[in-house]
């Protein structure tokens, strides 16, 4: 008996479902209204830090490119960009 408690709890602990005899179906950890708003703010957290890597990879593809440009192209071409910035 001691065991059968000491499983449910382990699985109830790390979301695994978790049978109830009493009643019909099962029961997921984090299903209660609490839960809910704490998975939504995670969401948002995750979406934003999406957003802000994808921009940033981005912009390390477009200096890539421009690295790519300068060490495929003639070095005389190069000297005339950098003379003409000047």
């Amino acid at each position: 008996m001691a065991s059968r408690a000491f499983q449910t709890w382990v699985r109830a602990k790390h979301g695994y479902p978790v049978e109830d005899e009493n009643c019909s179906g099962r029961s997921y950890r984090g299903q209660r209204g609490g839960s809910d708003l704490e998975a939504e703010r995670k969401i948002a957290l995750l979406s934003t830090e999406n957003e802000r890597l994808t921009g940033q990879i981005s912009r390390l593809e477009e200096r890539i490119a421009v690295l790519e440009r300068i060490a495929t192209d003639p070095a005389e071409r190069v000297a005339r960009e950098i003379d003409s910035l000047r």
